[in-house]
């Protein structure tokens, strides 16, 4: 760890956390279709927030307090306050809420605020929620209307994630900082560039067979489909085509986020009083073990890797669990490398050798070592604060073996989560099926 990384020390919870229920939304390009044209905020995050209480038991009247994440609310929502707009559309009018943002790191943030407000014992049960319309935005002074968001307006507004004033706008072009991973990861494990190469594009091959199998993905077409359509016998050599091409020095377009529109929301209450509020239902509880966060922004050398290594130091000093307790990971990938770097640092995979099981497939949901079984940012799609609660739905739908299609071969008992977002937020957490 550098010298010039600050480290916190966390203490346990003091009280017992759980989540007792989850909802998602299909991510989704909803200006294109005429059925879902014209949703707002409050419509997706409460259909997200109603399936959460569903699923959990529970009625409005039971939740005490409920965060709303959003990561760029201004410029796609027209909102200021959007924490305050939307309470109507899931039945807590009146209720105390907070709008929070960490960029990408939204949807993960999420879930330790949450927690961390039960843990203090104010409140017994809390619901948190993330929308986002990462594939639209709001036109000023119309109640519902929205255009298309397209990717050179959207990168425009990602230079005010970066401080200004003493460093350059952007640090460097998107693409140095995109390939800034990839580069590190090559040279610190001695690969060649085929073999970088390689790794890239088999994470982009896993990630969405993973989505093929998922229905809530926005891209289920496999790169196998894909190659045979455009006439190649080999999905490698198609990984390596025009049709896939290199954005910069390592990372491809494959290998970039499906930015889309969607919203996810989880409830949670103290463990002592799971029954009183799950009632009937027959699935168990995931019990929130810790989280751990860091924030380095972009002066900071690999500033990814440096902040996942301090978060995960910290989420296992917390909870006690080792690295070979983990049975699936997760990680926000909207830059394909990072769920092969944080899976390292997380010791989910060997060091140096995580890039040989993503090569071999065992990364895939069927795989010994399975990792973003929805099909991550790439695949499953990325509506931005809402991805993180959208893979505690899909980590907590495996834990409970109702993933369909896309189980796991084996029913995973503990879970990591490992979001980043912004250049600069990292927040991962451990969840484990109660006893």
């Amino acid at each position: 760890m550098p010298e010039i990384m600050n480290q916190t020390h966390p203490h346990p919870y003091s009280r017992g956390v759980s989540i007792i229920g989850v909802g998602c939304t299909p991510f989704m390009y909803t200006v294109d279709n005429e059925e879902t044209n014209g949703l707002t905020e409050g419509e997706l995050y409460g259909y997200a927030a109603l399936k959460a209480m569903e699923d959990a038991g529970v009625n409005p009247q039971d939740v005490d307090f409920y965060f709303h994440g959003e990561a760029n609310p201004y410029a796609q929502s027209n909102y200021l306050t959007p924490n305050v707009q939307i309470a109507n559309w899931f039945g807590m009018k009146g209720k105390a809420s907070i709008h929070h943002s960490e960029a990408c790191c939204t949807g993960y943030y999420a879930v330790e605020l949450a927690a961390d407000l039960i843990a203090s014992g104010k409140y017994d049960c809390v619901l948190t929620g993330c929308v986002e319309f990462g594939d639209a935005y709001a036109l000023e002074d119309h109640p519902y209307k929205r255009e298309k968001l397209p990717m050179e307006a959207f990168l425009a507004k990602t230079k005010y994630l970066y401080e200004r004033p003493y460093t350059r706008s952007l640090m460097a072009g998107q693409e140095l900082i995109y390939d800034d991973a990839a580069e590190w990861y090559k040279r610190t494990r001695g690969l060649t560039d085929q073999e970088m190469d390689d790794t890239l594009n088999w994470m982009c091959i896993n990630n969405r067979r993973n989505a093929s199998v998922n229905p809530l993905a926005i891209e289920r077409r496999t790169y196998e489909q894909l190659a045979q359509e455009k006439g190649f016998d080999n999905v490698m050599d198609y990984m390596r085509s025009p049709y896939n091409p290199k954005m910069g020095d390592y990372l491809r377009a494959g290998g970039i986020e499906l930015k889309c529109d969607g919203a996810a929301a989880a409830i949670l209450c103290a463990t002592d009083l799971v029954d009183k509020y799950m009632g009937n239902k027959s699935h168990k509880a995931i019990e929130m073990l810790g989280a751990g966060s860091a924030a380095c922004e972009a002066t900071t050398p690999h500033f990814e890797v440096t902040a996942t290594e301090e978060a995960v130091r910290q989420v296992y000093a917390m909870t006690g669990v080792k690295p070979e307790e983990i049975d699936v990971f997760y990680a926000n990938d909207f830059i394909i490398t990072s769920h092969l770097v944080a899976a390292e640092a997380a010791g989910y995979l060997p060091w140096g050798e995580g890039w040989k099981y993503i090569c071999e497939g065992r990364t895939a949901y069927d795989g010994d070592k399975p990792i973003n079984t929805n099909g991550g940012r790439t695949s499953f799609g990325h509506a931005h604060a809402a991805s993180g609660l959208a893979d505690l739905y899909e980590a907590v739908h495996q834990m409970r073996g109702e993933a369909g299609e896309g189980q796991m071969k084996k029913i995973p008992k503990t879970a990591m989560l490992r979001g980043y977002g912004g250049a600069q937020n990292i927040c991962t957490y451990i969840i484990r099926t109660a006893e």
